[in-house]
């Protein structure tokens, strides 16, 4: 049913895939606030990518982790960039393919591919579990990673099965461009001028607190959470909320831990008060 939320004002922390989720919202009516929190970069040295994507093709890895859509993305331009984009999907149509979650899986989509497997919980930790249950010895694995992410325990625990791990590091965040729309963000919700933030990722919380940290403004931060509902799509998301002393007021059901069923939730939840409308 359209126009659920009608009035109500969402505030979104934009990190990949983003865009998708403030559509879904929009079509429901909300006022949706679009905070991004990376601008995101291609790799500034090329040259190990496309060395590892000709590696790739030259001699097809026994296995690949995807760590995130943006990684298949950013690695598909790459890939069209010097020409080989029907011999790349050649190879990796020769691979056993591991997704980190649903948005890998996505990506894989795009280029018309599979991942007949994906975590459970798509965290490094869910990675790691999944492969454990796995024969990698002499295996070569190539492994996408993304920033700002200490990747040593997933490689260490790849290693440790037998594999021999190719790495490849796609892209870049450039944060420090982004901290103005955090802080602006943080001041919306502590003037109470935001019905509800929805959280995706547990790396929006630690980059919510990692600004305020940085800029003086915590105490403004739990302030703005103690006055917001909290919409978290998942288990991980609220685990992270939970261990900085929060928890979330909206979660979708048990199991439907995607953007639509969160959004179904959300206005169940938001439509037990009218919208702020601007602020108290």
């Amino acid at each position: 049913m359209a126009d659920r939320l009608n009035g109500y004002r969402i505030l979104i922390l934009e990190t990949r895939e983003e865009a998708q989720f403030s559509r879904l919202l929009a079509e429901q009516g909300a006022d949706v606030l679009q905070c991004p929190l990376f601008a995101i970069h291609d790799a500034p040295d090329p040259a190990p990518i496309e060395a590892w994507i000709r590696r790739c093709i030259e001699a097809p890895h026994d296995d690949l982790v995807l760590m995130t859509g943006e990684g298949l993305r950013r690695l598909m331009k790459v890939v069209r960039r010097i020409d080989v984009e029907k011999d790349f999907i050649a190879a990796l149509g020769k691979t056993r393919k591991f997704a980190r979650g649903p948005k890998p899986g996505r990506a894989l989509r795009d280029i018309c591919l599979e991942a007949p497997q994906t975590t459970e919980k798509p965290t490094s930790e869910g990675v790691a579990e999944m492969l454990s249950r796995l024969d990698l010895k002499g295996h070569r694995l190539g492994l996408q990673l993304y920033p700002d992410r200490d990747h040593g325990a997933l490689i260490g625990a790849i290693e440790a099965r037998g594999a021999d791990v190719d790495t490849v590091l796609p892209y870049a965040y450039d944060a420090k461009a982004a901290d103005a729309n955090v802080v602006s963000a943080i001041e919306d919700m502590a003037d109470g001028r935001i019905d509800a933030i929805a959280l995706t990722s547990s790396g929006q919380v630690r980059r919510l607190f990692d600004v305020a940290e940085l800029h003086g403004c915590e105490a403004r931060l739990r302030e703005g959470l103690a006055r917001t509902p909290i919409a978290s799509v998942g288990p991980v998301v609220s685990d992270e909320l939970q261990g900085r002393g929060l928890s979330a007021g909206i979660t979708p059901p048990a199991g439907a831990y995607f953007m639509k069923p969160l959004i179904s939730a959300m206005a169940v939840e938001l439509a037990k008060a009218p919208p702020r409308a601007g602020g108290t």
